[in-house]
């Protein structure tokens, strides 16, 4: 690797580094060389336009080593095979880095869950994730200045020009307050909440044929409580609300450790809290922790989950290894609080059910699974359906189920819940209450960080825990 190489390409592994393909290789050396100073893409054409140029970028890609595979011996076609993901992953990480919003997203969502993807492909992603390209630091100051009135260098005793992670949103940049305390400031990209309209308008007509079929109203429903969500997320006020909740339901347990928001120096579009300085999970990993550490590391993610689930209701809809923060003193921190969602009444009173569903209430199961799907009254499930819809809960529900510690690592249990979640995408099985939409992603996301951590977690008694002084238990047997 040679001193210009962008700071994204060397970040990856060596094992991933040979293998590119050197076209893929230089023209995302280029991309992300120009994206940096770049405004962000915001008109609905011009992101249908970039998209559908990846595409064919991609399949073209994958055409050519199908061709070339077909007269390759088999250890020479896993190679090109190989190379064909790594080139993919590649070009989607530039497109990613150059619209953002909620195309970074799916690049997320394939990096964060193993086995969704191949491998070479899930693996370029999540060695890259957090060396995105920022945006230009003169853009940054702009920014900054239309929110709080002044440039960094003047709001704060020290501000490093270099972000040390850029997400789909926003980039976050270390600085120290004129009172001494180190900080992360995060600031919003320029027009990336217009951008996710615009992403999910050219959804929509993607998704036209669907129109005359008897799920688009709730295919409909499912997309707009998403886009929502993810509008919500540009609200950095409403993070900092969000935050501090987490902040005062996890205070009982010490273990665990989220930051302080700054609140004067905290705007729709710039957010300051604490910084927390430890590893993010690739990092600890390369560490080779014991099992006791990995157990450990689990046990706390998952009692913050319950927490927060039965004491707050509230779903921390956004577990992925870049919002851990493992300390050097043992405790784990959890940032980035934009994608939370908190239960209204309605959907408190199906969560009781389901609890109680879970608990062997057979009545409880069959009115579950048709609030959850919304399904009409005069319907009837279909025996694929039902029978995807058990498994999938009997999936969910066998670490709560087990006595004692569950191994969330093992190479059966989660590959096991992807399947069945591909299968349900593949057969069209998507009536959905929205609701589930975020607690599955909650459940499933902290599922894949356990998996990679190879945890063994007795969820039971995590479980057991919670519901003791939860609100939620109302209605339990």
């Amino acid at each position: 690797m040679t001193s210009d190489i962008h700071p994204a390409l060397a970040a990856l592994p060596a094992d991933l580094q040979a293998p590119v393909e050197s076209g893929a290789r230089a023209e995302l050396q280029r991309l992300l060389a120009d994206i940096e100073s770049r405004a962000l893409p915001v008109g609905r054409v011009h992101r249908a336009w970039i998209l559908g140029a990846l595409q064919a970028r991609l399949a073209a890609g994958y055409l050519a080593a199908w061709l070339r595979a077909g007269f390759a011996d088999g250890d020479e076609r896993v190679r090109l095979y190989n190379e064909a993901h790594l080139a993919a992953a590649l070009r989607l990480l530039g497109t990613m880095g150059y619209l953002r919003g909620a195309v970074s997203k799916v690049g997320q969502l394939l990096a964060n869950w193993p086995t969704l993807a191949p491998r070479a492909f899930a693996d370029t992603l999540a060695a890259l994730q957090f060396e995105a390209p920022p945006m230009h630091f003169a853009l940054l100051r702009e920014a900054v200045r239309a929110e709080l009135g002044s440039d960094p260098e003047e709001l704060f005793a020290e501000f490093d020009v270099r972000p040390f992670a850029a997400a789909s949103l926003g980039q976050v940049h270390r600085a120290r307050l004129k009172t001494g305390e180190e900080v992360a400031v995060k600031v919003q990209y320029p027009g990336i909440a217009g951008t996710i309209r615009a992403d999910f308008a050219n959804l929509k007509a993607l998704m036209l044929p669907l129109r005359m079929t008897r799920d688009w109203d709730n295919m409909r429903e499912q997309v707009d409580d998403i886009m929502q969500m993810l509008e919500l997320e540009t609200d950095y006020l409403q993070e900092a609300r969000w935050q501090e909740l987490v902040r005062r339901t996890l205070e009982p347990l010490p273990e665990l450790v989220v930051p302080r928001v700054h609140a004067g120096l905290s705007t729709r579009r710039v957010l300051v809290t604490d910084l927390l300085r430890g590893q993010h999970l690739e990092d600890w990993l390369a560490g080779s922790p014991s099992q006791a550490a990995r157990d450990a590391r689990g046990r706390q993610m998952m009692a913050a989950a319950f927490r927060l689930y039965y004491d707050a209701q509230l779903i921390y809809s956004d577990p992925h290894p870049g919002n851990l923060v493992f300390l050097p003193d043992g405790r784990l921190g959890l940032i980035d609080f934009g994608s939370c969602r908190q239960l209204t009444p309605e959907e408190l009173a199906y969560v009781r059910l389901m609890e109680r569903a879970c608990a062997g209430d057979e009545a409880a199961w069959e009115r579950g699974m048709r609030l959850g799907t919304r399904l009409p009254e005069d319907a009837e499930f279909t025996r694929e359906h039902r029978q995807l819809l058990c498994d999938f809960a009997d999936w969910l529900w066998e670490p709560l189920r087990h006595a004692g510690p569950f191994d969330l690592g093992s190479a059966d249990y989660f590959p096991r819940g992807v399947a069945l979640w591909t299968s349900a995408v593949r057969r069209r099985l998507t009536r959905n209450m929205p609701l589930n939409t975020w607690i599955n992603r909650n459940f499933i996301g902290l599922r894949a960080i356990a998996y990679r951590m190879g945890s063994r977690v007795d969820m039971q008694a995590l479980h057991r825990e919670a519901l003791a002084t939860s609100t939620i238990r109302g209605g339990l047997p």
